[in-house]
């Protein structure tokens, strides 16, 4: 059954299923099973995001939902292109992972127009109209950001001379970048002598970071920190850190974000300091909201996943078991 977004409600925010365990199959029941869901991916740029592909699939496939996966290819027409198809098809429900932040507004409108509900996953869109879209799932960025720069605070908390950071930053306009560099700015801002002297746009890919902090190292020779915005770049700068013959861990502390196995590995053998967590097994509760919605059921209005961090021995610890 297909129902007007603007007639489900609002309710608080919702914290549901905790990261890094496993991924639970959602259960198939008959207000899922047999659902059209069209979904648009940001593409398959990172570790991370093939995670979340993967759970999206796995979970469809075990709740009998009709899943129809579009990858964008990190291109925003592309995905407006799919939306725009799947309205056409009139699928049941539409829902995507934003390649950026603005310029949804026209095909959100067209969605809502078919009565189609749309779930935003992952990353969120920049509108004044909220009635757009039914629900947000995904990661909390700021607080991701947050977190990184507390840990980078605590770290230097009793050094007095200036710490030089480079940051790596994500895809240009997407909400991760945006919000992952407001929450880290936001954590440090008190200390003067955190300071960031470079950044740029290493877009979430192994080879973006390691081209960036070559730039980085053939410009200032006096890095003390990387903050990457994930794991992939964080990768890449150590390749290029390794490059010039310096330690990265040691000679250059790094932070990232993801959580990914390979990030993991890479801080439990001390060449990465600190990693966030970001979930990509968003599946099964995409599905849990999908089988919701479909049956006009009050859902919350922004589902955010519960996340952790990670240090040297907390790697070790949960490496055995990490799925992705």
């Amino acid at each position: 059954m297909r129902r007007s977004p603007t007639l489900l409600a609002l309710a608080l925010v919702g914290m549901l299923t905790a990261c890094g365990g496993g991924e639970d199959a959602a259960p198939r029941s008959t207000a899922q099973s047999g659902v059209r869901l069209g979904f648009s991916q940001v593409g398959a740029e990172s570790a991370w995001r093939l995670a979340n592909t993967k759970s999206i699939e796995h979970a469809a496939t075990n709740a009998g939902v009709q899943l129809d996966l579009r990858v964008a290819d990190g291109k925003q027409e592309n995905q407006t292109a799919a939306i725009r198809d799947f309205i056409s098809q009139k699928v049941d429900i539409i829902a995507f992972s934003p390649v950026v932040e603005s310029g949804w507004d026209k095909v959100l409108q067209e969605a809502k127009d078919a009565e189609i509900p749309v779930i935003i996953t992952d990353r969120m869109v920049d509108t004044t109209d909220t009635s757009l879209f039914t629900t947000m799932l995904g990661s909390d960025f700021t607080a991701e950001g947050r977190r990184a720069g507390e840990w980078l605070v605590e770290h230097y908390r009793d050094f007095n001379e200036t710490v030089r950071i480079a940051e790596i930053e994500g895809t240009t306009g997407s909400a991760p970048a945006n919000q992952r560099r407001a929450g880290f700015a936001e954590a440090i801002k008190d200390d003067p002598s955190l300071q960031v002297i470079a950044s740029r746009d290493g877009s979430f890919t192994r080879a973006g970071g390691e081209q960036v902090m070559a730039g980085f190292l053939q410009e200032h020779s006096d890095i003390d920190v990387v903050f990457a915005h994930n794991d992939d770049e964080g990768l890449g700068a150590i390749k290029a850190i390794e490059a010039v013959g310096k330690r990265p861990g040691v000679d250059i502390k790094i932070i990232t974000v993801d959580a990914s196995r390979d990030g993991l590995t890479a801080l439990a053998e001390g060449r990465l300091n600190y990693v966030v967590e970001c979930n990509p097994l968003l599946g099964p509760q995409l599905m849990e909201l999908v089988g919701k919605v479909s049956t006009g059921q009050t859902i919350p209005r922004r589902v955010v996943v519960d996340e952790t961090a990670f240090d040297r021995e907390a790697a070790k610890a949960v490496l055995p078991n990490r799925q992705y």
